[in-house]
């Protein structure tokens, strides 16, 4: 064998480890099923030989060493993506990388110093090619065996995937198995996961689809109503607060002596409040926008991509046109993000919003993080002197108002002066840290709550408090064993569902999915003749199941059959069609 085969041979080999690297370190968070197909090595065998064309037929070593850096980039960046969204960079999102710049800190949080070996296989397979480069560097490889190992292998796989139903079929049917949901880039590479995205955006809604859906929302338990329509006892505003990255596990909780949400704490002890604390994080990708989608329209987020970003100009029934038609409300959105960030203005609009307050409109106080943004203590004072000088939420109005809080984002770094408690080294950094966090924003809404209570108004409003989706992403596993955090982090992505002066009190301790606030907030505020009751079932329901199906296909709670484990978890399909076909659009 020549030394241009070994060349040859030392980049492929790289090619290729760099993808088992990849499915090593996506399947360990995971599952290593996806590693004992056929798929998984055939698709990778198949990328690495057309990658190795530069140089196999040309030897461009620049060039393959140019393609073996890119690759390194689209892996990379792709892990740090799971590990915080639990799948791999959409399609659609290729085109919103400027939103990262709003996360800054959240993208070196998601760095690992194991990366480091992609970028340095690449560098370690140049040197071997240079020191063993020869006179006979210019003669290619054989086409002719080179085109018919590529061709076998491709066979391979086809076979495999015609007897699954084609590609979108098997990739499909992965999918939605529970040890293979999250598998689809370590089965069929990056690459596989983009040619996936870019099938599902080829189809049209077709009368069988349709039927589907029809056939779907049939067997869906019927939504009831809850409350007596008496003019005396109804909320005629809503206030929505989503914190971000709120979890349950902090509510109701001392840790070396300190109370971490002391006023959250004693709201839920008032007997005007609904408490459900195991609300299952059910968002994707699009994580924040994908909990207002849930919570404001009753869906599920799509299987692939945002959203926002695909759909905005599609039709969604939502609380914010329900609160309109019943009550003929002004719709506020209240956010100190920018509104272009995963297309917020334009999906808030298609709502029904209809005043939208963001990042240009608040000062810059208290703020922090990577990329600074105002504070939530200086969110929530800033809401209220608008509300005091009469720019939102005006004399004799009814209102929607939907306030998104920031500074809960990743990587949970206060500044020291906006610190109220501080840990021990035993607690570890990270769960500190989101400790100290969420006491900040729990004095934050404190405030605000407390301000509300004053208004003449308050006895018309009901304010509801959620996390829009779990935070702590992959130190999950890390925290609950360590010796700090056992015991104390929740080994569950639960997010809590508080309404603060309900016309009724609970405390709702079985599971429940984020899909299951909206019918419970129509049934709250009297909106139960609106004509979309979301793909969830009210917790006012005394026959509601306690589990729901988390995005990952997790299932969470009890006294739930293998049918309705079926059922709920068709529903991201069945919400996944009715977006992206403009289902309501076409009513």
């Amino acid at each position: 064998m020549t030394k241009i085969d070994k060349s040859v041979l030392t980049f492929g080999i790289t090619i290729f480890l760099k993808f088992m690297l990849f499915d090593i370190l996506w399947c360990i968070p995971t599952t290593f099923a996806s590693l004992s197909t056929v798929e998984c090595y055939t698709t990778k065998l198949i990328a690495t030989l057309i990658l190795l064309i530069p140089y196999a037929f040309f030897r461009m070593w620049k060039t393959e060493t140019l393609i073996m850096f890119l690759l390194d980039f689209l892996l990379i960046a792709n892990l740090m993506y799971f590990r915080t969204y639990y799948t791999a960079i959409p399609l659609n999102s290729y085109g919103l990388s400027g939103n990262l710049a709003d996360f800054t800190g959240s993208v070196f949080d998601s760095l690992r110093w194991y990366d480091i070996l992609f970028p340095l296989s690449t560098l370690a397979a140049a040197v071997v090619h240079r020191r063993t480069k020869t006179a006979h560097q210019k003669r290619p490889a054989p086409v002719l065996a080179y085109s018919v190992v590529l061709a076998v292998i491709i066979c391979i796989f086809g076979t495999v995937t015609l007897i699954k139903g084609g590609f979108s079929n098997a990739y499909k049917e992965y999918r939605d198995k529970a040890y293979f949901c999250s598998s689809g880039p370590s089965l069929y590479t990056v690459f596989g996961s983009l040619c996936y995205d870019l099938a599902g955006q080829q189809q049209k809604l077709t009368p069988e689809l349709e039927a589907k859906i029809e056939e779907w929302l049939s067997k869906k338990p019927k939504h009831e109503v809850a409350l007596p329509d008496s003019s005396t006892n109804r909320r005629t505003n809503c206030i929505i607060i989503l914190a971000e990255s709120l979890e349950s596990w902090v509510l109701e909780k001392e840790v070396e002596g300190q109370e971490i949400t002391p006023y959250l704490n004693k709201l839920l002890k008032d007997s005007t409040t609904i408490y459900a604390p195991h609300v299952l994080t059910q968002v994707k990708g699009g994580r924040s926008i994908d909990a207002q989608l849930i919570l404001c329209t009753g869906l599920l987020p799509i299987n692939s991509g945002t959203y926002s970003s695909q759909y905005p100009n599609h039709v969604y029934p939502s609380l914010q046109k329900a609160m309109h038609e019943k009550n003929h409300s002004r719709n506020y959105l209240l956010t100190i993000d920018k509104i272009s960030t995963w297309n917020q203005g334009p999906i808030a609009q298609s709502f029904g919003m209809d005043t939208i307050i963001a990042y240009h409109d608040f000062e810059l106080t208290e703020a922090f993080g990577t990329h600074k943004r105002t504070g939530d203590g200086s969110f929530f004072a800033q809401c209220q002197e608008k509300i005091e000088k009469g720019e939102i939420w005006k004399e004799g109005e009814n209102a929607y108002m939907q306030l998104i809080t920031y500074s809960g984002h990743a990587p949970f770094i206060l500044p020291e002066y906006l610190r109220e408690i501080s840990f021990s080294s035993d607690i570890p950094e990270k769960m500190g840290n989101y400790m100290i966090t969420a006491r900040y924003t729990d004095k934050a809404i404190g405030k605000f709550v407390e301000y509300l209570k004053t208004l003449p108004q308050y006895k018309e409003t009901l304010i509801v408090i959620t996390g829009d989706h779990e935070g702590l992403a992959s130190y999950r596993a890390e925290l609950c064993e360590s010796p700090g955090g056992k015991g104390i982090v929740s080994d569950k992505q639960f997010t809590p569902f508080i309404v603060v002066n309900s016309p009724i009190g609970m405390r709702y301790d079985e599971v429940m999915g984020q899909i299951d606030m909206y019918p419970t907030l129509l049934n709250l505020l009297q909106l139960d003749g609106y004509y979309w009751t979301g793909l969830g079932e009210s917790i006012l329901n005394p026959e509601k199941k306690g589990f729901a199906v988390g995005s990952q296909m997790n299932v969470e709670g009890e006294g739930y059959s293998p049918e309705d484990e079926d059922f709920a978890k068709e529903a991201y399909d069945i919400s996944d069609e009715m977006i992206r076909f403009n289902y309501f659009g076409k009513k």
